[in-house]
């Protein structure tokens, strides 16, 4: 039997990182606990890596990312001594082909497991602007099929409807027919003959459709997967020079981490998103503004985080007379920013007074938002000691969740009965507790 050799590679990126071996493994747990797959290693288990034992594929992933976070930089699977993963690409994949491959893999469901093994990465590498542009030339087009605005305005509306389906039942239900769609009708489109003209405006509508798909896998809880589609989605804006989805998909990775904690990345991408937005009216402003200060509050830049809500603000109100938000952003979604500005400051009272706002301007139709922001209010209500308001909101949340099937509505609903569990003695909550059980599924409520 050959002797095991120790990871030299490993090593040196320990020392580099200046991490300990308990707090290198402490930080490994931290990931596999944000994409919902908890660990418990402990300096033991680094020493064993360290010594040449080879951690499973899922754990030389959270392994890889605990590593490029704490240095700031991407970190291959090679540099770090380990085999490049199975479902590694062979080789440079066009937008358009990489991104029917892509879709193809979430549709099968024996690859779904691998795709959601994918973390979410700090130190994914974002391409700029003129990098998309560059990639117009690589599109090959094919000469099996002729196509014109009549199936650009038919993916638009698909893209729309899908997006509705999403506001009202969530990721999971939606997202396998974004996938199946992207595939099928989408992607011989891409590669259909048909005018500059029409060629560029399919491009822009698949990209709006990508980053509508990512979102939809981030309300899964695949953070890995979104990233993909989201790429996919910059990669097809620039190619249709389309400076709109472009900048709203970064904004859509800036919303993404931050709801992950990652502030500083957060506030990276919206600041790139805000500088590659085309000249902006007041809302689209707003939209822009609103994420920010949101990002700017997570990393405690109060001054930045107030001055950026207070151009968000402004920027609504100038906005108010328009008929059609921007990207479902409207006066609710702000006050859903400034109580989350407010909160990320530290004050717990002002939050629970603009999220509470936000819940009564909110639109009917965005039930899975109604769900997650509903049950958030609840956390403040409560943490605040507002008990009955949190009890009656957490009641409303009950009659909507059943309707939703969404991931990040199951973490909400997970957070609410282990909150609950902390009122043993009180029979309001013991009530509520006892109708979550019978709403919820049993792997929530165990």
């Amino acid at each position: 039997m050959a002797k095991r050799q120790p990871n030299r590679s490993l090593a040196a990126l320990l020392t580099e990182s200046q991490f300990t071996q308990g707090a290198f493994a402490r930080a490994v747990n931290v990931i596999g606990t944000e994409n919902g797959r908890p660990t418990t290693y402990s300096q033991p288990s680094v020493s064993q890596w360290l010594n040449g034992t080879e951690p499973e594929a899922r754990t030389q992933i959270a392994i890889i990312e605990a590593l490029a976070r704490r240095l700031g930089r991407l970190v291959t699977h090679a540099e770090a001594g380990f085999p490049p993963p199975l479902d590694q690409p062979t080789g440079p994949a066009g937008t358009v082909d990489g991104l029917i491959e892509l879709g193809r893999q979430d549709m099968d469901p024996s690859r779904r497991s691998v795709l959601g093994a994918s973390l979410f990465a700090v130190a994914l590498t974002i391409p700029g602007w003129q990098d998309v542009l560059a990639r117009a030339e690589s599109i090959q087009r094919g000469r099996t099929i002729r196509i014109g605005m009549p199936e650009v305005a038919n993916v638009i509306a698909m893209t729309e409807e899908l997006s509705s389906i999403d506001d009202r039942h969530g990721g999971r239900a939606a997202r396998p027919m974004a996938a199946s769609y992207l595939v099928n009708t989408v992607g011989p489109y891409l590669k259909a003959e048909a005018p500059e003209a029409v060629r560029r405006a399919m491009m822009s509508a698949a990209s709006d459709l990508c980053y509508l798909t990512g979102y939809m896998a981030v309300d899964e809880g695949l953070h890995g997967l979104a990233q993909r589609y989201y790429v996919k989605a910059l990669e097809l804006a620039g190619i249709a020079e389309d400076h709109l989805t472009y900048c709203t998909t970064l904004r859509g990775m800036s919303v993404q981490a931050v709801d992950l904690g990652h502030g500083r990345r957060a506030m990276q991408l919206a600041d790139a998103a805000s500088a590659a937005a085309p000249v902006a009216g007041p809302r689209m402003r707003a939209f822009l503004a609103g994420q920010q200060a949101h990002s700017a509050a997570q990393i405690g830049d109060a001054t930045t985080a107030k001055r950026l809500i207070g151009e968000a603000e402004r920027a609504m109100d100038r906005a108010e007379s328009e008929s059609r938000a921007f990207g479902s952003y409207d006066p609710s979604s702000l006050n859903y920013h400034i109580g989350q500005v407010r909160y990320e400051l530290g004050d717990l009272a002002g939050a629970v007074e603009s999220l509470e706002l936000s819940d009564r301007l909110r639109h009917s139709g965005y039930r899975r938002t109604r769900v997650r922001y509903g049950a958030l209010l609840a956390e403040w209500q409560l943490k605040a000691g507002k008990t009955e308001h949190a009890w009656a909101t957490w009641h409303a949340v009950l009659d909507d969740y059943p309707l939703v099937q969404s991931g990040r509505a199951d973490d909400k609903i997970r957070t609410m009965l282990g909150l609950l569990t902390s009122h043993p003695t009180n029979s309001d909550a013991r009530n509520l507790y006892e109708r979550a059980r019978t709403l919820v599924p049993i792997h929530l409520a165990a």
